[in-house]
């Protein structure tokens, strides 16, 4: 069966009402707004609500997952990002450069901080850091901060209330938890949240999401997909594109029979991993 076929994906945990309520409560206490989303999806890993919340807060558009992603596609979004007036910037979190990071929400703040010099006063910058789940919100608050202070996992939902991180005597980073929104209207943005982990892979049958990832990157990378599963033919979509990759993989039964659990598990595993090559999903 294919995602098509298959529930309409409408996965919006209770927890997250509360949280959208907090954070509309925290705003009103920082200077910065740093969200982050995933560069192989640029546009659908990015609430739309978060822009009606954060309001006229100054914002930081971070790019995160880059080594993940089509490097020259990455470079097209970031422009086409600030043609919208949106400051963006692209980050491996697991290997984030500080320095760079701290200098350019040094940079959006300047301004803040150069007005409460001239009353005398030393500033503390607030960021917070917002995005939809699992792009890497508290990963990137551990680099930062040099140590293991913020709760992660590969999974959504590791974050499940908003703490105060001190980077600096003069910047303290809001790591929230993951917020999706309530209606995922967009059901190709919602497939492809489930394809890099945003929403629980509980929600939704992981044999639907594998069939769709799959069908997805035969239109996007197919020579990619070729070569990683043994697949012979071009041509194949659906459940006879798995019965090849279980095949080329070897991943068989007793008896002969395909192993589709171990194949759909294994192909999310590898494209979440980056075993398949640097690949964006969405396009400019």
């Amino acid at each position: 069966m294919t995602m098509e076929e298959g529930a309409r994906i409408n996965w919006y945990p209770g927890h997250m009402a509360k949280v959208r309520r907090q954070l509309a409560e925290q705003l009103k206490r920082v200077d910065l707004v740093v969200e982050l989303c995933d560069a192989r999806l640029p546009h659908a890993s990015r609430n739309p609500e978060l822009a009606k919340l954060t309001g006229g807060k100054r914002r930081l558009l971070i790019m995160n997952k880059a080594d993940l992603a089509d490097p020259g596609m990455t470079a097209r979004w970031m422009e086409a990002f600030r043609r919208e007036g949106i400051e963006a910037t692209q980050m491996d979190a697991t290997r984030l450069r500080s320095k760079e990071t701290l200098a350019l929400m040094e940079k959006a703040t300047r301004e803040i901080v150069e007005k409460a010099a001239e009353r005398g006063i030393r500033k503390t910058v607030k960021a917070m850091i917002v995005g939809v789940p699992n792009v890497g919100k508290s990963t990137m608050i551990n680099r930062l901060h040099g140590g293991a202070i913020a709760k992660t996992g590969d999974r959504p939902g590791v974050t499940r209330a908003s703490q105060w991180v001190r980077i600096t005597p003069y910047l303290e980073l809001l790591d929230t938890p993951g917020l999706l929104w309530p209606r995922l209207d967009d059901q190709v943005a919602a497939r492809r949240l489930c394809y890099i982990g945003s929403i629980s892979d509980e929600a939704i049958p992981v044999d639907e999401i594998a069939l769709s990832l799959l069908n997805d990157l035969m239109e996007i990378c197919p020579e990619r997909v070729m070569e990683r599963f043994h697949v012979k033919e071009e041509g194949l979509r659906g459940v006879e594109l798995l019965d090849a990759v279980c095949q080329g993989r070897g991943w068989l039964l007793k008896g002969g029979d395909y192993d589709y659990d171990r194949g759909c598990r294994v192909v999310l595993d590898e494209f979440r991993g980056g075993k398949l090559g640097r690949i964006t999903l969405e396009r400019v």
